[in-house]
Formats: C-alpha cells, structure tokens, sequence
C-alpha cells in the first residue's frame, strides 16, 4: 500500500482548488494562521471483509482532511459559507478522482464499506484562537494490502 502516494494525491487536490492560505499535509501544532487552512491526518486502517478473499486483504484506510478558519474572520456571516464552501470542493474534487490517481482502487463515495466520503462540522480551539471547521472523513478502498497465508 502506497500511503505516500495517497497523501501526496489528498493533499495536490487541496493545492490545486486555490482557495486555501495554508496547505498542511499534518495536523497542526500551531494555529493555521488567519485564513482558510486544510491540514490532513490519517485516522485509521480496517479489513474490508466483503472484498477480501482467501489470500489477500483489502484495506479501508481512513484519512481526514480539516478545514479551518478563525471564528474571528469579518464578516463573521461568511465564515460557514466559506468552510461549507471549501468542504464541498474538496468533496467534489475527491470524487471526481475517486481513484486518486490510480494509487487506490477507490474513495468509498457511498459507503461500500461502512463510512461514506463525508464531512462534520465542529469547532476547534488552538493556541488560544478558536476555528470553526469541517472534518471530511476520506476513506480510502485499497486492494490486496495483507497476504494471508496458514
């Protein structure tokens, strides 16, 4: 499993939108600055029971990417229509390369295996700034990741 290639694909998508100040491809240790921020973290890594077989397992690997704007961006009226904003571009552009590239088989659009491409809403405090963002849970089908053998 190519997990460079992954992230490298995640992260060029909220590159190229040109909407974002900050593009972090790790959660941020700092405040992400005033301005519309993405970082990306990996959440996790499950079987995919349905789509294994006898000698390999495929792999739902979870990442999140984060959209972040200061609560304290003028007018404040626009703050969730900017995040929504962002979410949802970055929701079209996993989609329209669900296969990333080729480094996946796919973005679980629909929830094939359990969680569907989606995104909460939430606030987040650092460095004594609070942020309003979007979570967007990507996950990730990859096949063939473990071989099983007796």
């Amino acid at each position: 499993m190519d997990t460079k290639a992954q992230h490298a694909a995640l992260v060029a998508h909220a590159q190229s939108l040109g909407i974002f100040d900050v593009v972090a491809g790790h959660e941020p240790k700092n405040a992400p600055g005033n301005g519309l921020a993405f970082s990306l973290h990996w959440a996790g890594a499950r079987p995919h029971p349905r789509q294994s077989g006898l000698a390999s397992t495929t792999v739902v690997v979870t990442w999140v990417a984060r959209v972040w704007l200061n609560m304290l961006t003028e007018p404040q009226d626009d703050i969730d229509p900017l995040v929504l904003d962002a979410t949802d571009r970055l929701c079209g552009a996993y989609s329209s390369d669900f296969q990333l590239g080729g480094t996946v088989r796919d973005v679980d659009l629909l929830g094939q295996a359990g969680t569907p491409l989606s995104a909460q809403g939430g606030y987040l405090k650092i460095d004594s700034a609070t942020y309003r963002t979007s979570d967007i849970t990507i996950p990730l089908i990859v096949n063939d990741v473990w071989t099983q053998a007796p």
